[in-house]
């Protein structure tokens, strides 16, 4: 395989069957579809009703419930005839771990089901067990989604294939290979992971692989557990826009560590964005034999050079450089003629400051790192890009989708972000090279969105975390809401602080429990002494 989309320097959707939940298409032609999920008990009927039509009315278009036992699935359909009764039409989707006899309860009431392949069934009945909820899902026209996530492969999957993105994908490949056996289409896929790059190259591997083997599935696209604040947006966007500006993911969810309704705005702005790309001038660029592998991370290798840090230092053009000025030399993939290239063979140690006027800004930028690689010229590469946006948390969101559309593949060696013309403050540049793990400068604090399995107040427990703990580059701290996901989805973080029972917090150092059942009210201090250690 050596590529994942149609044309790496042209936009092309990538094409997939339509599959309708509850009225609302996705995948094929349609638009991207927004969705989020309650966090309210769902054994409070009333509560879960009036948080799914706050988030229905806020602008999501499927609503996703937890159901982690028989009665909470009962429930379910008491929730879909009291949203009914107020007069809203909102297609609901059930989230089942571990539990077949949940989901094939939940499928007989409410429009899909989501299910997890690393703890749905084991080896020996996944067949059966799978093959009967598909029979139910039939009989009632429910979707179906296999709902991978990074953090809770099963054990033969990472015995074989490792905790990594071809794990994940074999994971989901096992339950689609079963769907299409059983003739059964109406189904939704996703590959997550709260690190951004394994989680951008599971998707891409995943889109590969199914389309290798024809099938068409749509992607449910999101980062799990992104967190809260701005480094939940930046987290979401990078991850989310990587795969949107190329043409993949047909529905998503941001995963805030705050109120569901926050979510959508987000989730709106992304998909807006990424839309722009659509129109966009020719890139004379070809993706056969491409210099670098797009499902496996590894960065450019550059000339070092000196950092300079204000002064009289400025840009010149391909041709001032050509006749002798100094300076950083800024370019387009325009400038990459042979008398140019041959002027950059002999001087390696010149730094480039690309840039792109293109409205498919990351396939131009991406094409000019393309050239480079294959000349096997080393010149360090400075992004460069000048937006022109009132409001802040849009422009986080935008340059997060582009500079990280980029440095996840380890394309850059500097990130020059502008608004109006005016070089913005540095922590916007450091945050996104932080979601793509270019560069770590401060604790990442993976927190989960919570839902109606979660044990305490997940927002607050997660700012005060990151108030304490927040400023060591290169710690990961995981912040779970229930012990049902939280040991596996947590997988990628140094430390755990998980939700193990009313009031009650379990702390893991390294993946193993280090304190079972410590009272809330200490569970915080007790985590500044475990990384104090």
């Amino acid at each position: 395989m050596n590529s994942y989309c149609k044309n790496l320097f042209e936009y092309n959707r990538r094409h997939t069957r339509t599959v309708v939940v509850g009225g609302v298409a996705m995948g094929g032609t349609n638009p991207v579809v927004v969705q989020s999920m309650t966090t309210a008990k769902t054994e409070d009927a009333l509560a879960c009703v009036d948080q799914a039509i706050s988030i229905f009315e806020a602008g999501a278009q499927l609503v996703r419930l937890t159901a982690q036992g028989r009665g909470q699935a009962e429930n379910l359909s008491v929730i879909k005839q009291m949203i009914a009764s107020r007069g809203y039409m909102i297609p609901l989707v059930a989230d089942i771990h571990f539990n077949p006899e949940a989901a094939y309860i939940a499928a007989k009431y409410i429009d899909k089901v989501r299910i997890n392949p690393g703890n749905f069934a084991s080896a020996d009945n996944m067949r059966d067990k799978l093959g009967e909820l598909i029979k139910i899902c039939k009989e009632c026209k429910r979707a179906l989604r296999i709902g991978v996530n990074h953090g809770s492969l099963a054990s033969r999957i990472v015995e074989r294939w490792g905790d990594t993105p071809a794990g994940m994908v074999e994971s989901a490949m096992e339950y689609l290979r079963l769907c299409r056996e059983f003739d059964f289409w109406d189904v939704v896929v996703s590959f997550k992971s709260s690190n951004v790059r394994t989680m951008v190259e599971a998707y891409r591997l995943g889109a590969a692989t199914m389309d290798s083997e024809g099938l068409n599935f749509p992607l449910h696209l999101g980062v799990t557990e992104a967190g809260s604040d701005e480094d939940g947006r930046i987290k979401s966007a990078v991850g989310i826009g990587a795969l949107l500006v190329d043409g993949i993911g047909d529905t998503i969810r941001v995963s805030l560590t705050e109120s569901p309704e926050s979510e959508i705005p987000v989730a709106r702005t992304i998909i807006e964005y990424c839309a722009t790309r659509t129109i966009q001038n020719y890139i004379p660029t070809s993706q056969e034999s491409l210099p670098y592998d797009p499902f496996v991370f590894s960065k450019r290798s550059a000339t070092s050079v000196p950092i300079v840090v204000g002064g009289e230092q400025g840009t010149i053009t391909a041709q001032d450089a050509l006749n002798g000025a100094q300076g950083w030399v800024g370019v387009t993939l325009d400038d990459f003629e042979p008398e140019f290239l041959e002027w950059l063979e002999e001087n390696p140690h010149r730094e480039l400051v690309v840039t792109s006027e293109n409205n498919n800004w990351t396939a131009e930028i991406r094409a000019a790192f393309v050239v480079m690689l294959r000349n096997k010229l080393p010149n360090p590469m400075i992004i460069r890009k000048n937006y022109e946006e009132k409001e802040y948390e849009k422009l986080q969101i935008y340059a997060s989708i582009d500079f990280g559309s980029i440095l996840i593949d380890g394309f850059g060696d500097g990130v020059w972000i502008e608004n109006f013309g005016e070089t913005l403050p540095e922590k916007l540049g450091l945050d996104i090279l932080q979601a793509t793990r270019m560069r770590m400068t401060k604790t990442e604090i993976i927190s989960c969105p919570g839902c109606g399995r979660t044990l305490f107040d997940l927002p607050t427990t997660a700012r005060k975390v990151k108030e304490r703990l927040g400023g060591v580059a290169g710690l990961k701290i995981a912040v779970m809401g229930c012990i049902v996901n939280g040991p596996g989805e947590m997988a990628d973080a140094d430390y755990g602080y998980v939700g193990a029972g009313e009031g009650k917090v379990t702390l893991y150092k390294g993946g193993e429990i280090v304190e079972r059942n410590i009272p809330q009210e200490q569970a915080l201090e007790r985590l500044a002494e475990l990384v104090a250690e």
